[in-house]
């Protein structure tokens, strides 16, 4: 869909949650972009079945792979200077809490805010990155990476079919999946692609589950009545099956046709080796490697009963040892031959599914929702979630995607730059992340106990910055005022449930 830019340079649009924090950033106001993504309630229902839909039994939640699209930096970043917040520190604080647990460094809670952003990129493809929940008045606003909403290859439009699947594992959708409505981002991000404002802020309508439907075959008549859930089938019938199908003009059809068995030799494209039983004779005077007609392995001996002995009328030799055993020994030769086909019949099934959706509440009162903080000093412990995928630069795998994974460290206090990427300022934490950790959220503070923290920052780039073909450094945008106020025009914004 092609993005409309709304730039606000004007003042703050800042909830009183937030007006206290914001006090210090009156001359950082940033313009900001805003831009639709579901429409309104039907188009949020068509993005959230096209990712529920099943070919067999994967939907296509399951197909995504991780965004790497101009996500791998040069080999290695340049580092130096320092950083100037533009204004006063300020802090949001986080919704939600989990149980709390005795918090041990080396045994991570995982939040329950995480998960993956789904969205088909501009090649058309099934792909997914790193997110969280984060505050806000609605309780419906996801935190990311700008580049896992826009897409520059379709001049910087928002992302197709853009979901956020917290808790997501193999396929399944625990809390719900949520579809979203409006981003939020960074004008220098929209228009001139800056990284050093890869960031955005996404609101999700009401998050909707599989309800308890049942399914049901109805006539072709019915099925094109039928304005809910709906697929078909395809079912694969005997011929008399078709025959009768065809008659009474039902949905029916055949594919292929029926062909023999021809002979080829060993090396012809798809060539199948089938053996035949000769004599003994025949088998004695055949040669050995590959041919038609050629020896295929040892004679086999088969022990048999007296009454199969004296009906066997076949090409084997038959004998009786002394202990009166009776054996058939047989001879096989070779044969390669190009399978024939076989032509199949198949009849669709028309299925209607009462019951598909129901609204599973809002993002925020499912999972929680982070804090969110900006003109924090650097060198600073953070704690960086996400589901890192792509291999190293030198090909080692180190991670699968499946499930979530953590690092953490105190962020360089200096500046990272590739003037590839556009960046002129990032913060740096070593990780040894691969891509798919994308827009996995830099939680400040974070607190193993409640599970909650303060995002100030998400993951952007990664770096080899010792050129061993391992990634050994990841970087995020620095998280100032201009960040908070975007943060705070899209935390006052409503989105409601798709679900009548």
């Amino acid at each position: 869909m092609k993005r409309i830019l709304l730039p606000a340079g004007g003042a703050v649009l800042a909830t009183g949650l937030l007006a206290a924090g914001l006090a210090g950033t009156a001359n950082a106001v940033p313009d900001w972009a805003s831009d639709t993504m579901a429409k309104d309630a039907p188009a949020a229902v068509d993005v959230a079945e096209f990712w529920l839909k099943a070919n067999g039994h994967t939907n296509n939640l399951a197909k995504a792979t991780a965004y790497t699209h101009e996500t791998i930096a040069a080999s290695k970043l340049s580092a130096g200077g320092g950083y100037t917040p533009d204004g006063k520190p300020g802090i949001v604080a986080p919704i939600g809490e989990e149980k709390k647990t005795a918090a041990k460094v080396k045994n991570i809670n995982l939040p329950k805010t995480i998960g993956k952003v789904f969205f088909v990129d501009a090649a058309g493809d099934l792909k997914w990155c790193s997110a969280t929940s984060i505050q806000s008045k609605y309780r419906n606003l996801v935190s990311t990476a700008g580049h896992c909403v826009y897409d520059d290859k379709k001049n910087a439009s928002v992302m197709d079919n853009w979901v956020f699947v917290p808790g997501y594992y193999q396929g399944k959708s625990p809390w719900g999946i949520y579809v979203g409505k409006t981003a939020y981002t960074h004008y220098d991000y929209s228009v001139y692609n800056d990284r050093d404002r890869d960031y955005a802020f996404v609101t999700v309508y009401n998050g909707i589950q599989v309800g308890g439907g049942t399914s049901k075959e109805v006539s072709k008549a019915d099925y094109d009545k039928f304005t809910g859930r709906k697929e078909v089938k395809q079912v694969e019938i005997s011929k008399e099956e078709y025959k009768k199908c065809v008659l009474n003009l039902g949905a029916c059809w055949s594919e292929g046709k029926n062909t023999a068995a021809d002979v080829v030799g060993p090396n012809y494209p798809g060539a199948v080796l089938e053996r035949v039983e000769v004599t003994e004779a025949t088998y004695k005077a055949a040669k050995v490697g590959p041919g038609n007609g050629n020896k295929l392995g040892e004679p086999e001996v088969e022990s048999v009963t007296k009454t199969e002995y004296d009906a066997y009328a076949g090409k084997g030799t038959k004998a009786v040892d002394k202990l009166g055993n009776y054996t058939i020994t047989h001879y096989y030769v070779q044969s390669w031959v190009k399978p024939g086909t076989e032509k199949k019949y198949y009849k669709a099934i028309f299925i209607v599914i009462d019951g598909f959706i129901k609204d599973a509440g809002r993002l925020g009162d499912n999972v929680g929702g982070q804090g969110f903080t900006w003109n924090q000093k650097p060198e600073q412990t953070v704690f960086v979630f996400g589901y890192p995928a792509a291999p190293h630069p030198d090909g080692n795998k180190a991670y699968t995607g499946v499930t979530p994974k953590w690092t953490y460290g105190k962020t360089s206090g200096k500046v990272y730059v590739s003037a590839a990427e556009k960046v002129e300022e990032h913060v740096g934490l070593k990780s040894s992340f691969t891509p798919g950790a994308d827009g996995g959220p830099w939680l400040a503070k974070y607190s193993n106990a409640k599970r909650l923290g303060y995002v100030n920052g998400v993951t952007s780039l990664f770096g080899d910055q010792d050129k061993n073909g391992r990634f050994d450094t990841i970087t995020s945008p620095y998280f100032d005022g201009e960040t908070a106020a975007i943060y705070t025009k899209a935390s006052a914004v409503w989105s409601g449930s798709i679900v009548k």
